[in-house]
């Protein structure tokens, strides 16, 4: 369970639907939002992150880049961010900076 800013509880599945390309947030079954990526040799990639209009606000971002994030840190991988969302949450939360890629 999620609390979003307004104080509800929101259940949110996040899963890998490597088909589309994209990390998948879903609430009740519904697709609230998403994170899109690439896979590159050295790291994935995450290009996008949308949340559908009717679940803004209610935490279902965070949510999904914190999943997606444990996700890629389990296989072993790090992440390019080129995602503002992402950046931003990483900037947040720089305890997650060591998925990130060196560049170098």
């Amino acid at each position: 369970m999620l609390a979003g800013r307004r104080g509800y509880a929101v259940p949110i599945d996040v899963t890998d639907v490597p088909e589309a390309h994209r990390f998948e947030a879903r609430v009740d079954g519904e697709l609230a939002g998403f994170i899109r990526y690439r896979v590159r040799p050295e790291a994935i990639e995450l290009i996008h992150t949308e949340v559908l209009p009717a679940f803004e606000g209610k935490g279902i971002g965070s949510a999904l880049v914190r999943r997606t994030l444990d996700d890629i840190r389990g296989r072993g991988m790090k992440i390019i961010p080129t995602c503002p969302f992402v950046t931003g949450y990483l900037q947040r939360h720089p305890a997650e900076a060591d998925l990130v890629l060196a560049t170098g």
